[in-house]
């Protein structure tokens, strides 16, 4: 590519109708990467669903995981290789013979399959991490790149922490893996350590510096430690990056990676700059994000760019103004073109189904009629209480209902608790399993909600740690529903739970509840 075809860092104030816009593949590891952030650990059914959607949506290439890595992340890039259509599936290995022997096991029944091999390169990782000479680096990346290669055409190279490697064994690292049958080099800031001019000077030597570097697409993975990912991407794409490596919410280790969302709008909406574009139906962004803090229970911020619930919010008085005139005074993008709806429905207890059904389908979900079933009686529960439905309401309501998918062993029946300053705290509590109602008295615990994971305990005869409680409100007022998400340990293992209710001990109920009803799914299906 000439320098020509790249913006060298000004804004193009010219006409740009007639600039040919450059192609940018997006790859996707939310599934890997993403799903390696602490507590984001995804079951099949959820990495299948994530997979499809992100197929849907347009992901160039979606990397399904790590497939040496465990039995189960094995059959989850196996499963998606043989059902999800429409995108490269991906599986990572590192140099060696048994991890790229199992990621093609895993990805070759993919109508389109690609293997990831990656080595450190960096001086601080051949000292400390791997030991070896840069001779034996260079060695075993050709030696795995050619594995690979020998399976598939279809091969990324990762030289391992690339942003802090030196510039003439980057340069050798990368000819090397590119003679050896790479289709993609990777330039990882894999510790978030670049700015984005180191970024775009980086990208530019190798384009100037490596021969063979047409025969080749540069891709850019950029983690978030200082903040800089989204930038640090887009400065790579600005010196001749034709893939960028993302996440769904900038999910990942540490800090997270590059949003997806938000490289694929700042290209679009900024396309005068960078004049590249993608094939994200940008639509599916705000419901990707939503299906992926359902599944891995790691909610965005409110005021998270692109799909955050103020994003198209506006509360000033100068800027509602403004906004009432002309949209673009304060907007710069539609929020229609990310999958949020323009207006605010506001739903109530003489609503119906098809009602409730279009406001969550305008939200992102589409139910089938055992969940609007689900969904509408709940609905209509909270409809008696609140005066008014809000859209965070129906996003609660529905997340809760959907989640997971699993089979409801204990559902909740009543209960009764009793608290005070000068009183001990007590829980009376029914629960059903089957036909058979089970109830259980307790008076223990630092107040009402230990009581009542000292109660849930006794009735079930399951006991559990929980290790992590978080109450949120699902939208604003006094009446607000709350959403309580739990983590809890038994033998080991740990599960999620969730629970809503505008009642902050039915909602902890709830989710240890729907925790439990984990725990027994994951005992069954062993």
């Amino acid at each position: 590519m000439a320098d020509s075809d790249i913006t060298d860092g000004k804004a193009i104030s010219e006409d740009s109708s007639h600039v040919v816009s450059r192609d940018i593949r997006i790859f996707d590891t939310t599934l890997r990467d993403g799903e390696q952030s602490p507590g984001a650990s995804m079951n099949l059914a959820e990495k299948l669903e994530v997979a499809q959607l992100l197929a849907e949506m347009g992901v160039d290439i979606i990397e399904a995981g790590f497939p040496i890595a465990s039995p189960g992340d094995f059959e989850a890039v196996r499963q998606i290789a043989q059902t999800v259509r429409g995108s490269t599936i991906c599986g990572l290995a590192r140099c060696n013979d048994k991890d790229i022997d199992a990621a093609w096991e895993a990805v070759k029944h993919a109508p389109q399959a690609r293997i990831h091999v990656f080595l450190a390169t960096s001086a601080i990782h051949r000292e400390f991490k791997l030991r070896m000479t840069p001779e034996e680096i260079l060695e075993r990346a050709i030696a795995g790149v050619k594995r690979a290669a020998s399976y598939c055409d279809d091969i990324e190279f990762s030289p391992e922490d690339a942003c802090r490697t030196e510039y003439d064994f980057l340069c050798r690292v990368v000819e090397a893996a590119i003679d050896a049958g790479a289709t993609t080099v990777n330039i990882p800031d894999t510790v978030g350590y670049a700015t984005p001019i180191e970024i775009y000077d980086r990208f530019k030597m190798l384009r100037d510096r490596v021969p063979n570097i047409d025969r080749a697409i540069l891709s850019t993975h950029c983690h978030d430690d200082l903040g800089l990912a989204v930038a640090n991407s887009l400065s790579a794409v600005a010196a001749g990056a034709g893939q960028i490596e993302c996440t769904i919410n900038g999910i990942g280790e540490r800090a997270g990676n590059a949003a997806l969302e938000e490289v694929v709008m700042a290209m679009k909406t900024r396309n005068d700059y960078y004049r590249c574009g993608t094939r994200i139906d940008s639509t599916r962004l705000v419901p990707a994000s939503r299906l992926v803090c359902k599944t891995t229970g790691i909610h965005v911020q409110r005021n998270k760019a692109i799909v955050g619930k103020n994003a198209f919010a506006h509360e000033s008085g100068i800027h509602q103004d403004g906004m009432l005139k002309e949209r673009s005074t304060y907007e710069i993008m539609r929020p229609e073109e990310v999958g949020f709806s323009k207006t605010d429905l506001v739903l109530g207890k003489h609503s119906g189904r098809a009602a409730l059904a279009d406001r969550a389908k305008t939200l992102g979900f589409t139910l089938t009629s055992e969940q609007l079933q689900r969904v509408f009686e709940q609905f209509k529960i909270l409809a008696d209480k609140k005066k008014e439905i809000y859209d965070g309401d129906i996003i609660a309501l529905v997340q809760h209902q959907i989640i997971g998918t699993v089979e409801e062993q204990w559902s909740l029946i009543d209960y009764e608790v009793r608290s005070g300053k000068d009183h001990h705290p007590s829980v009376k509590l029914t629960l059903k399993h089957g036909e058979t109602e089970y109830s259980e008295s307790v008076q223990q615990g630092d107040g009402p909600i230990d009581a009542a994971f000292w109660a849930v305990e006794k009735i079930v005869g399951i006991e559990f740690v929980c290790k992590d409680f978080r109450v949120r409100s699902a939208t604003l007022g006094r009446d607000a529903i709350g959403e309580v998400n739990l983590e809890v340990e038994h033998e080991g293992k740990s599960y999620r739970g969730v629970g809503v209710s505008t009642d902050s001990v039915e909602s902890t109920i709830l989710a240890m509840l729907n925790a439990i009803n984990r725990i027994i799914a994951e005992k069954a299906s062993r």
